[in-house]
């Protein structure tokens, strides 16, 4: 069984396990089958490419995708990590924050 990811591309995270614990980046995508998420800066690994026509070779960072479990959404009003939780409000669903309570903007 699939599980409902709460965290959607843009916004704002911070890692709670792993080498980057206490990192906090922007989700760049979401790839809910893998239950993963590709964050901005975050699990950085070290690859070595070779010369192509495309473009020069080297040694490359890119980022790689971090299991769900491990982040956390980022309130920048308590500058805490939060959970994400659903209401509907004038027929409108939206999410916010559950140690804030304040809508967060799509």
């Amino acid at each position: 069984m699939q599980r409902k990811i709460r965290i959607k591309k843009g916004d704002k995270i911070i890692v709670l396990t792993g080498k980057d614990k206490g990192k906090s980046g922007v989700v760049k995508m979401v790839m809910p089958k893998l239950a993963k998420v590709l964050v901005e800066g975050v699990n950085m690994r070290t690859t070595h490419k070779k010369p192509s026509p495309a473009g020069a070779g080297g040694i490359v960072k890119e980022e790689t995708p971090i299991h769900v479990s491990n982040i956390s959404y980022f309130d920048e009003e308590k500058k805490v990590a939060t959970r994400i939780g659903y209401k509907v409000e004038k027929g409108q669903k939206t999410r916010f924050s559950k140690k804030s309570g304040n809508i967060i903007e799509d």
